[in-house]
């Protein structure tokens, strides 16, 4: 089979997957939208389903068998789906819609017995194997040892080769042979002898270290394996400097070849217990020790990691500073220059980070800035290009969601501003979706309680007028690491399966938003910690300490549906807002913030 190269459109491609699908006697072929860390931005190399598909949004995943192709993803990209996939011959799947097969039902109810199903065990989570196993129930057979689109994808990228560094002790706070110690006690109070991590961002946080090989996120390609006796990390030769390698030696971490990980597990003893987070490690990883007892649980690096200690918090906040001072530094630009010429949503990006880049302690942007005006709002993960994008002039909302990687943490924060006049329908909206995001903001609640549960309290003020949102209300967020982290969530569709409860310390974003297709889309987003409320005879009780800083515009408010408590809280903010900012700013940039800070009466 000859390669395609980049030339070839995704009917070709679709095709040319077909092909080798029959020489492999394979009737259907799943690609998820992973690599063999599961992280949610991929480096190129591992972009296979958009490379077949030609969808761009970060979640998806492709199905194709000889007669039927089609893609897979939820609410956030189904307008952008509609755009990429026209013409291509791949159906839009509408995950989550009613009376739509997630594709694993979708294969037991369309393919014959005996058919086989192929899926790259490199990018397959344990868990998502262990879900795709049941197929051999319907008579059906599951391969996980071929990459058939690696078969065909000619100048296909080579993996990222960028340095590994050392994540300051300043701002880490706890030193590696700390952490390393942490995790090795639970693993002891587990009793196991071994524990592999192939998750980039535990790595990182366990380590002290950072990279650059996955784009937004801090982080390097590599796999851990963590006994009592030793301490591996496996990553490609020449990716951490030699006085690095020295340092790590010096704490009893041992460097050995990215690719040597699979040898060295099939050379454990047999039998032995090893600990493995079956959402964070691929099938493919782990078949490399056939023999081995696997014990699935969450990494103890996920939960340590969640919780912040007051010092890391103390960063956050000094971080929060420097992220809203650009912010107004930003906004004050984009008044004067949209009311002097036409500001495209490219320029908006262009902008924002470059106001960023110039804050002390900024590494990066944390994650592709979404500018979207009017209509494009309504995709909650709009992402302009050079080649589509909109101008914004006239009148209507604009959305910019963005966030910065500073040494002191990550940012992560949703605006909407009015250009020209917006109606009274646009108002409303905006006003609903405030209130939802001010009452999550206000909420008091016994330790114990998971995000799940709080998060009728963002979405109430919209359900009553019977509207919704289809993301999330909230996610984890790293310590200058992935700007989604968990274990926690803030979503009543459940997502982690088990629930986890919130928990001092905790980042977690609070977005509620409301998106009409085709008029534009609204969120607001600010990030919270979860600190101490109050102890009674009842128990210990949490709230929630706003984090971000950066005025929420007055103007996109419809003042009577808001209550006293809600405006008193508004003001409150605004006032915080004011003075911690204030001291950072001079020129345009101090007026701004001080009328945009103006109590509403």
């Amino acid at each position: 089979m000859n390669k395609l190269k980049a030339s070839h459109s995704i009917s070709d491609r679709i095709q040319a997957l077909r092909a080798v699908m029959q020489q492999a006697a394979v009737q259907a072929c799943f690609i998820p939208s992973a690599d063999p860390h599961l992280s949610e931005y991929l480096p190129e190399h591992w972009q296979a389903r958009a490379w077949l598909s030609g969808f761009g949004g970060s979640a998806g995943s492709l199905l194709v068998t000889q007669d039927f192709a089609g893609l897979w993803t939820d609410s956030r990209y189904w307008v952008q789906a509609e755009s990429d996939l026209r013409d291509s011959g791949i159906a839009l799947m509408r995950q989550g819609d009613t009376g739509v097969l997630d594709p694993l039902p979708w294969v037991e109810a369309h393919l014959a017995e005996g058919d086989v199903v192929a899926i790259d065990g490199n990018v397959l989570s344990m868990q998502s194997f262990e879900s795709w196993s049941r197929i051999h129930d319907s008579g059906l057979s599951l391969e996980t040892s071929l990459d058939l689109p690696g078969q065909i994808w000619a100048e296909r990228p080579i993996l990222p080769h960028a340095p590994v560094y050392e994540h300051a002790l300043e701002y880490a706070i706890e030193s590696r042979t700390q952490k390393l110690q942490q995790v090795r006690e639970q693993m002891q109070a587990l009793a196991v002898e071994g524990h592999l991590i192939s998750s980039l961002d535990d790595i990182a946080w366990l380590l002290n270290l950072r990279g650059g090989d996955v784009p937004y996120n801090p982080v390097f390609l590599a796999h851990f394996w963590l006994d009592a006796d030793r301490a591996i990390l496996y990553v490609a030769a020449g990716k951490v400097p030699p006085e690095l390698v020295k340092a790590l030696r010096a704490d009893g971490v041992e460097l050995r070849d990215y690719t040597q990980v699979a040898d060295d597990l099939a050379h454990l003893p047999d039998d032995i217990a090893i600990l493995v987070d079956p959402q964070r490690v691929t099938v493919g990883t782990l078949l490399a020790a056939p023999q081995a007892q696997w014990l699935q649980a969450l990494n103890p690096s996920q939960s340590l990691k969640a919780i912040k200690g007051e010092q890391a918090i103390a960063h956050i906040r000094d971080a929060m500073e420097q992220d809203g001072a650009a912010l107004c530094e930003f906004f004050a630009w984009f008044e004067r220059t949209v009311r002097e010429r036409p500001v495209s949503e490219i320029d908006v990006d262009v902008e924002l980070t470059a106001r960023r880049a110039a804050k002390p302690g900024f590494v990066s942007p944390s994650f592709g800035t979404i500018a979207a005006f009017g209509p494009n709002g309504a995709m909650p993960h709009y992402q302009a290009t050079e080649k589509s994008y909109a101008w914004i002039q006239g009148n209507g909302l604009l959305l910019i969601d963005s966030g910065g990687q500073y040494w002191g943490g990550t940012t992560d924060i949703t605006r909407v501003v009015p250009v020209g006049q917006i109606s009274a329908a646009e108002k409303r909206d905006f006003t609903l979706v405030l209130k939802g995001m001010i009452q999550l903001s206000q909420a008091v609640f016994p330790i114990g309680v998971t995000g799940q549960q709080l998060d009728v309290l963002a979405r109430l003020p919209l359900w009553r007028e019977g509207l919704e949102f289809g993301h999330g209300t909230g996610h984890g967020v790293g310590y200058f690491l992935n700007v989604h982290e968990g274990p926690q969530s803030i979503s009543w569709r459940g997502r982690p399966a088990k629930p986890v409860a919130m928990q001092q310390g905790m980042v977690t974003s609070n977005e509620p938003g409301l998106y009409r297709a085709g008029q534009w889309g609204i969120r607001i987003e600010n990030l919270v910690v979860a600190q101490p409320a109050l102890s009674t005879e009842f128990g210990d009780f949490l709230r929630f300490e706003t984090l971000t800083l950066c005025p929420i515009d007055t103007r996109c408010i419809e003042r009577s549906l808001l209550t006293q408590e809600e405006v008193q809280w508004l003001n409150t903010y605004h006032a915080e807002v004011r003075e911690r900012l204030s001291p950072l700013l001079q020129g345009e940039a101090l007026e701004w913030l001080q009328q945009q800070t103006q109590a509403l009466l």
